[in-house]
């Protein structure tokens, strides 16, 4: 689809180093890269650390992707093919328990299938987003992003943009281009990295009727709405949306990837992304909570929890708030740049053990009185990458117990697998920074 906004010019960072396999070790011009994996090119294979042949680690990632993207399509799957338009095959990732699909779920799939090296199944939910999420109206709100939630025919369910899913969208589609070269049109992966990464910061503000379900009646809003990044803070917006107020989303911060996107993305934005990654990197320790390091779902700048009238429980660490330590951790993994993730890993993990490695519930309120009781295998896995930064031995036992959880399947496959799979690339050591060609 055309842009309607205005590009803006970009730069290469050289690839310095062949490193055997996958991967290239690049410098910075600053040398700025840290001491972790984007240095070294070196990455933790953490099941391995604990034991297991790397013929079963491999027999285990394979399985599990097989069953989420090409399993039994009544308890199995979460990727289902939607025929064929001009652009080629179409497949989206759907929310079993709600039967809708979002843009978490898309941008997670396209980023599973990058690291998988499966082209076929990458190019498929990128064109299903593009198709049927994409806002190219320069009079839409959500112009030069994607409808967060839809349904699986793709009639739009709610006409705002989740910044999870964009943020996902970018580092996917550059590591597609660094891995597989760019194709035409809307497979040009680093050009439309490049204009949505612009768009993340630099989209002007646009007042106009956004569409949404709300307690099943159609309803449309009118807001204001501009970058999904707050440019003071240097911080993800959960919503750049009038109605939603400006906060944060502690999961939504993804530091490891915004010192790529200063490497790879826009040379204008450069400072921002750097800053942005250490504007990060001071959250998580702030809104982690010094006895557990739970994080809530929901942040104000400073890091305190935010309350709200539509989403009471945003305080508390719920759902989203799983993958705010995967988050702190991973980039520990690639970067090394602040050894409080190491910390906050120690303190969490120390936290869970508490509760019973086989029977901790999956939300809590900061202080760690347990809300509900289900041990969630989206949970078990993130607190495995968590791993990746701990220090104390017992990091292990958490390893341990994502390897001895079977593959989601059911009604809650969906947010668990998509987790799961992602855990078991980070934790074999597979999921890795694709460097440019």
């Amino acid at each position: 689809m055309p842009n309607p906004l205005n590009k803006i010019a970009i730069v290469f960072v050289v690839p310095a180093l062949l490193l055997t396999g996958c991967c290239r070790l690049q410098k910075s011009r600053d040398g700025a890269d840290g001491s972790g994996a984007f240095a070294t090119g070196r990455y933790r294979n953490l099941f391995a650390e604990n034991g297991h042949s790397r013929r079963e680690i491999r027999g285990k990632v394979d399985a599990a992707f097989q069953q989420l993207f090409h399993g039994d399509p009544a308890n199995q799957t979460v990727y289902y093919s939607a025929g064929n338009n001009s652009n080629g095959t179409l497949a989206y990732v759907t929310d079993i328990r709600h039967n809708d699909v979002r843009t978490e779920g898309l941008s997670y799939g396209m980023m599973i299938a990058a690291q998988m090296n499966r082209k076929a199944e990458f190019d498929a939910l990128w064109n299903w987003s593009k198709t049927y999420l994409y806002h190219d109206s320069p009079e839409h709100p959500s112009c030069g992003f994607f409808s967060w939630q839809a349904k699986t025919n793709g009639a739009a369910l709610s006409e705002f943009v989740a910044p999870d899913g964009e943020s996902y969208y970018v580092m996917a589609l550059y590591f597609a281009a660094n891995r597989w070269g760019n194709g035409g049109g809307i497979y040009n992966y680093k050009e439309q990295a490049d204009e949505l990464l612009a768009n993340m910061r630099h989209r002007a503000m646009i007042r106009g009727p956004v569409f949404m379900l709300r307690r099943n009646t159609n309803t449309t809003l009118t807001v204001t709405a501009g970058a999904l990044f707050n440019e003071e803070h240097k911080m993800v917006l959960f919503s750049p949306s009038s109605e939603r107020g400006q906060f944060t989303d502690p999961s939504y911060h993804l530091p490891a990837f915004y010192e790529l996107w200063a490497r790879w993305g826009p040379a204008g934005d450069r400072d921002f992304w750097m800053a942005a990654a250490a504007a990060s990197r001071d959250l998580f320790p702030r809104a982690a909570n010094p006895a557990t390091g739970l994080a809530p779902d929901y942040a104000n700048f400073d890091g305190t929890p935010v309350t709200n009238s539509w989403n009471r429980g945003a305080a508390n660490f719920r759902f989203d708030a799983f993958r705010t330590a995967g988050n702190w951790s991973v980039d520990w993994s690639w970067w090394g740049k602040d050894v409080r993730e190491r910390e906050l890993s120690d303190r969490l993990q120390a936290f869970f053990e508490s509760k019973g490695m086989a029977t901790y519930g999956c939300q809590f309120t900061l202080d760690g009185k347990q809300l509900d009781d289900r041990h969630a295998q989206g949970l078990v896995a993130m607190n495995a990458v968590a791993s990746l930064a701990a220090t104390n031995p017992r990091s292990k036992k958490f390893v341990e117990a994502l390897w001895n959880t079977p593959t989601p399947a059911g009604l809650e496959r969906y947010y668990e697998g998509l987790l799961y799979m992602m855990a078991l690339l980070h934790c074999s050591g597979e999921f890795r920074v694709w460097m440019p060609q």
